[in-house]
């Protein structure tokens, strides 16, 4: 599956799970497509913070999707 897709799956089902800050510089990210040099300019933090964030979230998003399963079984329930 693309990783982008994935990712905003990810953040439409786990996103509420974040701080505000982490979905604001999620969704620039995986929605908006920014950089994380644009990101960082508009959040007014490094590009490292930027994407410690980002990886931060993706590792939270991939550990809840394993526990919960939500996202996968929202694509399969179509096939059923």
């Amino acid at each position: 599956m693309n990783d982008k897709f994935l990712m905003n799956t990810l953040l439409d089902f786990y996103g509420a799970l974040l701080t505000e800050k982490q979905q604001e510089i999620c969704r620039f990210y995986y929605q908006e497509d920014l950089s994380l040099q644009e990101i960082a300019e508009i959040e007014g933090v490094s590009r490292a913070a930027v994407h410690d964030t980002i990886k931060r979230c993706r590792t939270d998003f991939e550990h809840t999707e394993e526990l919960l399963h939500l996202s996968e079984g929202f694509q399969k329930r179509p096939q059923l």
